[in-house]
């Protein structure tokens, strides 16, 4: 008997599904294991009925529960409480999912401020009124997956890398744990280390090429999150997945372990380069920028 899968997206971009379908062969062992029962990027099933005869949402029960994105509407609150209560397994897929993601730093604004700025004050709008009809109820912040429903896995990453996805979904298939090694991405990194001290901070790839040096993007004057950031984007890289490609790590896989704090940890390894934190622009921003929800980030006060 196969086993049935149901996949949602939330407050999402689509990478996460991009990656999902960006699994390749891999995908192909796995259909052949399971059945997806509900999949919007997909499949066409409605939430109120084929012909909108329901009067709530309603997805069809599976073995496990694919969710992608955060909460940001009332709609997302709904349709994530229909998935835990019909799914016996949920998996939070994404940065969205298990912190919130980018679309959290909006957490740092309140609501009004948001749609002021949006509707009214950006200069490529028609200053006009907020839409209020047949749009879902914005919730009072971004929240993470698991703190509106219990979840069972997390796979990190924005997006998570296709071979982790099929790593965890092969994990629960065969009733094995999945668990990400509480390591840092440094760990994985194969740049060269000096233990130099820097005394500022450049702009993103600011006159630097990778294959001329192969230092730590770091110690070259890189604000870059290895030091406090989980490890698991390598894949089949020989080395962490922005760090392939040239550039820093932008800390999407969120803390090394539960419960610590990025940022924190972050202070604590600039502080070891002699690197003043106060000169990095918008540090709170800066070191949450996947982390925004279990209220890490939060309406600043305006003077």
């Amino acid at each position: 008997m196969s086993v049935k899968v149901a996949e949602e997206w939330l407050n999402i971009c689509g990478g996460c599904e991009c990656s999902l379908l960006d699994v390749g062969e891999p995908l192909l062992d796995i259909l052949s294991k399971v059945e997806f029962v509900h999949m919007p990027v997909l499949m066409d099933h409605k939430y109120l009925g084929q012909t909108g005869e329901g009067m709530k949402v309603e997805v069809p029960e599976a073995d496990v529960g694919l969710i992608s994105g955060g909460i940001r509407t009332e709609e997302d609150r709904e349709i994530a409480k229909e998935m835990r209560a019909k799914c016996k397994v949920i998996v939070a897929v994404g940065s969205c999912a298990c912190f919130g993601g980018v679309p959290a730093l909006a957490n740092m604004f309140l609501k009004d401020e948001i749609f002021e700025k949006v509707y009214r004050e950006t200069k490529s709008t028609v200053p006009g009124e907020y839409p209020c009809e047949e749009v879902p109820e914005w919730t009072d912040r971004v929240y993470a997956l698991d703190e509106v429903i219990k979840v069972d896995v997390q796979v990190p990453g924005c997006p998570p890398p296709p071979s982790l996805i099929v790593e965890a979904l092969t994990s629960i298939l065969e009733n094995k744990p999945f668990k990400l090694e509480e390591k840092a991405v440094c760990e994985d990194c194969p740049l060269k280390r000096e233990k130099k001290a820097i005394a500022s901070i450049k702009r993103p790839l600011d006159k630097y090429w990778p294959s001329k040096d192969g230092r730590c993007l770091l110690e070259l004057g890189y604000l870059c999150l290895g030091p406090a950031t989980r490890s698991g984007c390598r894949g089949d890289r020989e080395a962490p997945r922005c760090i392939a490609g040239g550039f820093p790590c932008r800390g999407c896989f969120g803390p090394i372990r539960k419960g610590a704090n990025l940022m924190v940890d972050m202070m604590g390894a600039l502080a070891t380069i002699g690197l003043n934190i106060r000169s990095i622009p918008d540090r709170l921003a800066t070191f949450n920028r996947f982390l925004g929800a279990h209220n890490r980030l939060r309406p600043r006060r305006r003077v």
